[in-house]
């Protein structure tokens, strides 16, 4: 009897090796999901300004022809971040699905499993290099001479 136990908890252990190797790369998941959220939330209000723009310009013929450009650009940087931190995202998920796949299988794949991580990385930095870029944008438009 005890060596049937012996021989299952065997079985388990890759799998709760996996397991407690994936964590670290789903809080990784999360936080790039929190920063996703933002990202779209500022392209959206993007969007939304250049929409009203773009309507409030054809009703009064006003120029707006320099805050679309910057709307413009701003538009560019975040789709970058976003596209950018998916990909990443989208690695991470490799990287668990390999770190199960190697503890199960007993391939080795820690090679495989880092370069994918350390692509993802990338992902994030370049990611966060263009929202960086955006919030530059966005900010520059302030006007902070007035103040006195």
């Amino acid at each position: 009897m005890l060596d049937m136990v012996a021989n299952s908890a065997t079985a388990v252990d890759p799998v709760v090796h996996a397991i407690q190797q994936s964590v670290a790369p789903a809080f990784l998941l999360t936080g790039i999901g929190a920063l996703l959220s933002v990202l779209t939330n500022r392209l959206a209000r993007v969007v939304d300004r250049f929409r009203a723009i773009d309507n409030k310009q054809s009703e009064t013929n006003k120029g707006f022809h320099g805050e679309m450009i910057t709307l413009g650009q701003r538009a560019r940087f975040i789709h970058w971040a976003i596209s950018c931190c998916t990909v990443a995202a989208l690695l991470i998920c490799i990287v668990i699905a390999a770190l199960f796949i190697g503890s199960t299988a007993e391939i080795a794949t820690s090679d495989a499993i880092a370069v994918l991580f350390i692509t993802a990385m990338f992902g994030v930095i370049s990611g966060l290099l263009c929202f960086l870029a955006e919030i530059s944008l966005a900010t520059g438009v302030i006007d902070t001479s007035s103040e006195g």
